[in-house]
């Protein structure tokens, strides 16, 4: 059963998705002992879900408390969520990284193409600084594809990082600079740049390290300092092996395999309209080995199109370091 589950990148349309997304919960609904209990508490039997709205969806919180696995192997590793201190962190266990890279790999290259035709510069200080990071993990896989001399890393190297940029900018090489909100903002402002041939994604994440902003400001902020007409951004998460992707204004787009849904903030079991603010559940159809159906804590809303835009996080959510700008 799990063998038929492992080709979700190959999924074209909506009707291959729902078949995919309902063989998948029927398979995780047997096999995940945590998502079988939480259906059982909420009265969900596996024969009453015949269409895709039927699929209950998973409160994120969950992977705090239990390991949250669909397979009877024992788990290679995991990732694990940021926090401040005091704070229990997220455990997505891993049993084969390959359906995470067939998900960032393909991904990326539905929304920007080859990665080899781009240098990537990563500024993820404070994921660098600690284990288990996903976000790290994608990074370093895709720098290593990149096949450029001066894609990697930087970790507080700024007079290099401008001066690398500065060489790339000559060149007329096509770049990524990935940054998690607070070091773009630092970065930003410690330099005066006007950037052509450079792309500038944000990931979120403040942690603390300065003070909150609100999303279209902080946008408005970057590009003014980086010199760019857009800020592109990454939304992905420790529960998750996919990732969506905006190209400038804050809206997102997901992978084929990918979908987004709200639900109304008083009531978890509602589907909220298109256009209204609600709860954020994501179908992640890589997640073949945890769980696919997550309620996650963001709030957001859905467009006609699929696209969705984050808002922020329920008030009762605590801070963790991928939370995107409140508005």
């Amino acid at each position: 059963m799990r063998s038929s589950l492992l080709h979700f990148d190959r999924i074209k349309s909506d009707s291959d998705f729902n078949e995919h997304a309902l063989a998948l919960f029927y398979y995780q609904f047997e096999e995940n002992s945590v998502y079988r209990s939480y259906c059982d508490l909420i009265n969900v039997n596996k024969t009453e879900v015949r269409e895709v709205k039927d699929i209950p969806f998973l409160p994120i919180q969950f992977f705090k408390s239990h390991a949250v696995c669909s397979t009877r192997s024992q788990p290679k590793s995991y990732f694990e969520s940021s926090g401040t201190s005091g704070q229990i962190r997220s455990k997505h266990y891993i049993s084969d990284y390959k359906l995470y890279h067939q998900s960032f790999e393909k991904g990326f290259e539905l929304f920007y193409g080859p990665i080899e035709d781009y240098t990537l510069l990563a500024l993820l200080p404070s994921y660098l600084e600690r284990d288990h990071a996903s976000l790290v993990y994608m990074a370093k896989e895709l720098i290593q594809q990149s096949k450029q001399p001066l894609s990697g890393f930087y970790l507080n190297e700024w007079d290099t990082l401008k001066s690398t940029v500065d060489l790339l900018e000559q060149k007329g090489q096509k770049t990524i600079l990935l940054g998690v909100t607070f070091a773009l903002l630092e970065a930003a402002e410690k330099f005066n740049w006007n950037l052509k041939h450079t792309l500038i994604m944000e990931t979120g994440g403040m942690k603390g390290m300065r003070k909150e902003w609100v999303r279209a400001a902080l946008h408005q902020h970057l590009k003014q300092h980086f010199g760019v007409k857009t800020i592109h951004a990454e939304y992905g998460m420790t529960e998750l092996l996919s990732q969506a992707y905006s190209s400038g204004d804050g809206i997102f787009y997901t992978p084929p395999w990918m979908k987004v849904s709200t639900r109304a903030p008083e009531d978890p079991f509602e589907i909220q309209a298109i256009e209204k603010t609600g709860g954020i559940n994501v179908i992640d159809l890589a997640n073949v080995d945890s769980c696919a159906f997550i309620a996650t804590q963001d709030l957001g809303k859905l467009y006609a199109d699929g696209s969705f835009e984050v808002l922020g996080r329920f008030d009762q959510a605590e801070v963790r370091g991928c939370n995107l700008m409140v508005v």
